[in-house]
């Protein structure tokens, strides 16, 4: 933060005079608001309302980093974007939007997102970093090159109708992300919101909560979540406030950590189950999309796709031939299925059919492949009619 504040004209003060209002806020914490850097990592679910408020707010410099296309399916919660939108490069959209709420502010857009490669220096061009991504190798990421470049990290991270949000600041005494949660959950154990869903105005709960941590970062004005988990449940409308300790033994801010560089190999984290071994069957585990097609139309009669989604899935996009049985009541209806067939089992992104071949294995099926990828992959690989979702 700049030791000398800058000044506000009047239009600043006109717009921004219910901040300064505030007697805890006042003059001073709308200035150091306008002294302030902050970098918002994602302009999706979580990105989309902690930009627009801090941006609202009167953020002096906002960093927005990105590297994916909106579509479709991300409008339900990602309220940076419109319709308009679809196709179009998501830091693009956002800086539409963003400078159209307030044209002073200095929007700084990273379009290739954060990496390995150039994520420490990138935070220590910031004061605060806000993740609003959805996936555990960027937050690994983020939170180890916070935690080498002293910058705090403000969390939150949504499952279904439920969501969570803390400070994460070991330069200021606090626990990072390592010490809540040490390693990354097993290959295959916790879908991503693209297999579970995820309801739009969680995001919007969660995203604003990112923002007014950021904001009281920067301007001091009350107590920020450091060594605090806030947790959220929207079925019940009810908040939780955990106490979360620093991990002495932490390898990323403890007495002596083992990660002092970013390194990229040790950021490829995936949801994906890992492929079992194939115990001597000529049958792979998992094919990709592309030979799953092959062998649909090169061997009609020895091979069936089985697609496990559910019916409101299949009212967006279906493959012509499948057998479509919910993974729900497959048990029920694996007896169905025919034993001299090469079964190809597909779902939306390729876990819960992962889970479904991994079944239908055990239960005596010797002809069984999880199609990698889902009717996802196949929509962008093979069949672009195909909505995706």
């Amino acid at each position: 933060m700049p030791s000398a504040l800058p000044e506000l004209t009047p239009d600043k003060l006109a717009r921004y005079s219910r901040h300064i209002r505030l007697a805890d806020f006042g003059l001073e914490g709308q200035r150091r608001l306008a002294a302030a850097r902050i970098l918002v990592i994602g302009a999706g679910g979580l990105g989309s309302p902690a930009a627009l408020y801090l941006a609202a707010a009167g953020i002096g410099t906002l960093g927005l980093a990105d590297y994916d296309t909106v579509e479709e399916h991300n409008l339900q919660r990602q309220v940076l974007h419109d319709t308009t939108s679809v196709g179009k490069r998501k830091v693009d959209s956002a800086a539409a939007r963003l400078r159209a709420l307030n044209p002073d502010l200095d929007l700084r857009i990273h379009d290739s997102g954060i990496s390995a490669a150039n994520a420490i220096d990138l935070f220590g061009q910031y004061d605060v970093i806000v993740d609003g991504s959805d996936n555990f190798s960027t937050r690994y990421l983020a939170n180890d090159a916070a935690v080498l470049a002293g910058r705090p990290l403000v969390h939150a991270s949504i499952f279904r109708f439920e969501g969570q949000v803390t400070v994460f600041a070991p330069e200021a005494g606090g626990p990072c992300y390592r010490c809540l949660f040490p390693e990354p959950p097993p290959a295959g154990s916790v879908p991503d919101c693209a297999e579970a869903g995820v309801l739009g105005a969680v995001c919007g709960v969660l995203g604003s909560l990112q923002a007014l941590e950021a904001i009281k970062l920067v301007t001091g004005v009350g107590e920020p979540l450091i060594g605090k988990l806030l947790t959220y449940d929207a079925l019940t409308q009810s908040f939780r406030t955990l106490k979360i300790g620093r991990d002495e033994a932490c390898p990323s801010c403890g007495k002596a950590p083992s990660i002092r560089e970013i390194r990229e190999e040790n950021y490829r984290i995936t949801c994906a189950p890992d492929a079992a071994p194939d115990q001597g069957s000529e049958i792979p585990l998992e094919v990709e999309v592309d030979a799953a097609a092959s062998l649909l139309e090169r061997h009609p009669d020895q091979t069936l796709l089985v697609d496990v989604r559910e019916p409101f899935e299949l009212g967006i996009c279906r493959i012509d031939g499948s057998r479509d049985i919910p993974l729900g009541q497959l048990a029920a209806q694996a007896d169905s299925l025919p034993t001299d067939r090469h079964l190809l089992v597909l779902c939306h992104h390729g876990n819960r059919s992962f889970h479904a071949t991994q079944y239908l294995r055990s239960r005596g099926f010797p002809r069984v492949s999880n199609v990698a990828g889902g009717i996802d992959a196949w929509a962008r690989e093979l069949d672009p009619s195909l909505r995706r979702y």
